[in-house]
């Protein structure tokens, strides 16, 4: 599975034409009741207009999101490290229901050379 990450202010910037009907969207939404909570939702609003299924990942209840996983709340400069937990655990899950080593990844050296 192909997965990109953007910028919540970037949505609309190009990366809007890429959702189509069924398109999974993980939203790490900021702190309940913050601007960007706001403008985060006003992004989740559009894609789900699309069709795509949103997961937010989010300290309080967030009404529009088809799934929820729910963080802690924590001082907004933490939030982001308590969020790329649940995004770990995903990639792990997806890796191990693929068939892939987690352990020893194909194409991966313990260490680079620089020549």
């Amino acid at each position: 599975m192909h997965a990109e990450g953007f910028a919540g202010g970037e949505l609309k910037h190009g990366p809007i034409a890429l959702i189509e009907n069924g398109t999974p969207v993980v939203a790490i939404m900021p702190a309940a009741g913050s601007l960007l909570a706001e403008k985060m939702a006003s992004n989740i609003q559009e894609v789900k207009a699309r069709g795509a299924v949103v997961i937010a990942i989010a300290d309080s209840g967030f009404e529009a999101a088809d799934y929820l996983v729910r963080i802690p709340t924590t001082h907004e400069f933490l939030q982001p490290v308590l969020a790329v937990v649940p995004l770990q655990v995903i990639a792990y899950e997806m890796a191990v229901a693929r068939g892939n080593d987690v352990d020893q990844p194909r194409n991966l050296a313990k260490s680079v050379t620089v020549e």
